[in-house]
């Protein structure tokens, strides 16, 4: 599998120089999951950011009265836990794959030091990631209307 190209697929990553992605690709790992397995879990701190290469996973997320409710589903292409990643907080929802899935795994710590090393990097992806909240905040402020 071309890690690289995987990565330059994504919108996170598209703007970056070959030379970032290749060192992010570096650190990245693949991994495997069977459907049911857990990527992500609400409340729980974010270890990384999965990229998912093959199968599809359901977004859920626990509302007040105690339901999970599901407010996604992802397939090969698609990003997850990029937000925890940058700012350390718990995740916020839970994914769960839904059929066996492939993904790559990007761990916080790994890429906050590449970050550090290449803040460059930091400065390419910062518009990819407003973009991403102000969308998520558009459509909540939908839901709202």
């Amino acid at each position: 599998m071309d890690k690289e190209k995987l990565l330059g697929g994504v919108a996170l990553f598209a703007n970056l120089q070959p030379k970032h992605l290749k060192g992010i690709a570096q650190i990245c790992t693949e991994r495997s999951f069977k459907a049911g397995d857990v990527l992500i879990k609400q409340g729980e701190d974010g270890i990384g950011l999965f990229i998912l290469i093959t199968g599809r996973v359901k977004v859920t997320k626990t509302n007040p009265g105690g339901q999970n409710v599901e407010i996604a589903s992802n397939g090969a292409g698609d990003i997850l836990g990029e937000m925890a990643v940058l700012d350390g907080a718990p995740r916020t929802a839970t994914v769960t794959a839904t059929e066996p899935t492939d993904a790559l795994v990007l761990a916080s710590w790994e890429f906050n030091s590449f970050l550090k090393t290449h803040p460059e990097v930091a400065i390419d992806i910062l518009p990819i990631v407003v973009k991403r909240f102000r969308e998520t905040n558009d459509a909540l402020i939908g839901v709202r209307l």
